[in-house]
């Protein structure tokens, strides 16, 4: 039988744009890890524009139909995942740059833009927008946003919500919110855009944005270091940043664990440096004056090999060797791979207290599995921390991982997402990072904005 709602959305939207739901395609029914625990949908709109996205919304409000948002479907917490009877409200044909204007810095898109564009379009006037993800081919500039996404380079740009000026929001009930800010300083009254960064689709669903660019990089350089331990490691930190001041651009950190993935012949990528340091780690600065800074990196690696912070540094002489450091990072892709169907974890813990914390998780993990294969790595500079584990044969105990290590995460007082959302897996365990007060605030929004509660529900928050 034909839902009411796909009716309704039929003749308002027509066939082009409404596809019924035993005719969605399969990749509409999950993200990158989670898949749809029920395959009834009640349909797909593939909207073209504002107004498409306005009309779909209100018509599912009047029906009292979920409304899933789908971006590029890139993301790894089941944000985007459809729920029982909803309607997907997919931005894939809502792509495109709209404008680029050099004189604010500023970039406007629609929200289904891949980000990869979005990169281009910003060089191509000779300026530079700096979120980047591995997924930058795929994902979508309204998903970032509505994620709050992290990447490489939050240590000097920020996260995903810095770079945002301006919004279109299509709320529950269809009302389109258009507040395309293009202005740095602007104190008008509180900052509702901030309200739709990082809420998974649960408040509105983002159309437009203006995003804020940066002088294009004129120099870039890196290198692979070796160190004894982790507190070099946080002096490094400090002496990088002293030393470059904002040409910092990551500061990425690899345990031994996983840099013993990098030194095995499957990897397929030749170790810079020799396995057996104790910590590794990545440093890259993104500057405007080739000469000058490729000498202050220079000074700022000897400065840490004459006082033995770093033990063996390997500097980038090319644009291309700067990649090859990279791909040593970049073997998390590989995982499925060198590790096996492992569980990823993706933690912010204080930056100060990060090793002894790798110390204790892996410590707890290997009392109860003896053979756990773990791989500790991160964009250390902005306190984010990734661990991949394989700890038997088989499917991994998700709950009783997820256990121990967000167990930990309360009691260091970190936070059991950095940079991947809450969505549905990690949704349990919110209360861990926090608190009590701020959940209740948190639904009190909700209400505010979707008292009927149809924008993507039973995402971040229990009901």
């Amino acid at each position: 039988m034909t839902a009411p709602v796909f009716t309704a959305l039929h003749q308002a939207l027509g066939d082009d744009i409404v596809v019924a739901g035993d005719a969605i395609e399969g990749r509409y029914l999950g993200d990158w890890v989670v898949r749809a625990e029920t395959t009834r949908v009640a349909a797909l709109v593939r909207p073209r524009s504002t107004e498409d996205v306005s009309a779909a919304v209100r018509i599912c409000h009047a029906h009292g139909v979920p409304v899933v948002a789908q971006g590029g479907l890139t993301g790894l917490v089941g944000g985007a995942a459809p729920v029982d009877g909803c309607v997907l409200v997919s931005f894939e044909r809502m792509t495109g740059v709209e404008e680029v204007d050099r004189a604010a810095s500023t970039l406007t898109a629609q929200a289904g833009t891949p980000l990869q564009v979005i990169q281009d379009a910003a060089a191509a006037e000779g300026l530079f927008f700096p979120l980047d993800l591995g997924a930058r081919g795929s994902c979508q500039i309204g998903g970032n946003i509505a994620t709050n996404a992290g990447g490489n380079r939050v240590i000097r740009y920020g996260m995903t919500r810095d770079l945002v000026l301006g919004l279109e929001v299509v709320l529950a009930d269809g009302t389109i919110v258009t507040s395309l800010n293009k202005l740095i300083k602007n104190n008008a009254g509180p900052d509702l855009r901030q309200l739709f960064v990082g809420s998974e689709g649960t408040l509105g669903l983002i159309t437009r944005v203006v995003l804020r660019l940066h002088p294009q990089p004129r120099s870039q350089a890196a290198a692979l270091c070796a160190l004894e331990r982790y507190e070099q490691v946080v002096a490094l930190l400090a002496h990088a940043r002293a030393s470059l001041g904002g040409t910092l651009s990551a500061f990425e950190v690899l345990w031994p664990d996983f840099y013993a993935l990098v030194a095995q012949p499957e990897s397929g990528v030749a170790p810079p440096v020799a396995a057996g340091a104790g910590m590794y780690a990545l440093v890259e600065a993104l500057g405007a004056d080739a000469v000058a800074d490729r000498a202050a990196f220079e000074r700022m690696l000897a400065g840490a090999l004459d006082t033995g912070l770093v033990t063996e540094g390997v500097m980038a002489q090319s644009p291309s060797e700067v990649r090859d450091l990279w791909r040593v990072r970049d073997l998390s892709g590989e995982f499925p791979r060198l590790l096996g169907a492992s569980v990823g974890y993706d933690l912010g813990i204080p930056i100060g207290d990060i090793g002894r914390f790798v110390d204790a998780c892996g410590r707890a993990l290997r009392e109860r599995w003896p053979a756990a294969k773990t791989a500790f790595f991160g964009h250390i500079g902005d306190s984010n921390l990734h661990l991949n584990l394989v700890v038997q044969d088989g499917a991994q105990p998700q709950a009783e991982l997820d256990a121990i290590v967000y167990g930990l995460v309360r009691e260091w007082r970190g936070t059991i997402s950095a940079e991947h959302g809450i969505g549905l897996l990690k949704r349990p365990y919110l209360g861990h990072t926090r608190t009590a007060e701020e959940i209740v605030l948190f639904r009190a929004i909700k209400h505010a904005l979707d008292p009927k509660g149809i924008l993507n529900p039973g995402k971040i928050l229990e009901e």
